[in-house]
């Protein structure tokens, strides 16, 4: 079994919380890892992107190269774009559909997502609006991940197992909220299968 994945978003987008959730359900599932992160200007809404490597054989660089990678995921649809030339052939494009707009030249919705449809496997959806109706509305990037499961070849209770080790200190009610949104994502991407 080996997954690469890129993530992709703008700081303050929870990326950091997607790469720690696959982390903990990776290294559960006896799996090995590697990582890399690009926060940019995180903190003031800049470009996060990070290369997540995850194996049952030893790996030997964090860093995907370019028609590499199985699975991106995006939780702002124009940075999804940014890396299409690390998408493999037959990898998934899995993007959020709400931009985070943080710039005065942001280009066209539509455009943006009519180039996101030229990619053969590709799941767009709204996980904003998703979060809110699984009364989780701060946890649109776990519906993000959520929509990616089928595609990373771990189980849901994996996921599960990363939610608890990523977000116990925050208590049982941020856990069942973020779990919540974890089942919707899924739920949702199985309209794309």
């Amino acid at each position: 079994m080996k997954k690469d994945i890129i993530l992709a978003g703008v700081g303050g987008q929870g990326i950091i919380s997607i790469a720690g959730i696959i982390g903990y359900a990776a290294i559960a599932d006896n799996l090995e890892l590697k990582q890399s992160e690009v926060h940019g200007m995180s903190q003031r809404g800049g470009a996060v992107m990070s290369n997540l490597r995850i194996s049952d054989k030893p790996i030997a660089s964090d860093l995907i190269p370019y028609g590499k990678a199985d699975v991106i995921i995006s939780v702002e649809p124009m940075e999804s774009l940014r890396y299409l030339s690390y998408l493999a052939p037959d990898g998934w494009l899995i993007t959020n559909l709400e931009p985070f707009n943080n710039i005065s030249n942001y280009p066209d919705l539509e455009e943006v997502i009519a180039n996101i449809k030229k990619v053969k496997n590709h799941v767009i959806l709204n996980a904003n609006n998703i979060a809110k109706d699984v009364n989780a509305k701060r946890s649109m990037n776990t519906v993000m991940l959520g929509a990616a499961v089928p595609f990373l070849g771990l189980s849901a209770e994996k996921f599960e197992l990363g939610i608890k080790g990523v977000f116990g200190k925050k208590g049982d009610d941020i856990i069942n909220q973020n779990i919540a949104a974890l089942q919707a994502g899924i739920k949702e991407a199985q309209k794309f299968i």
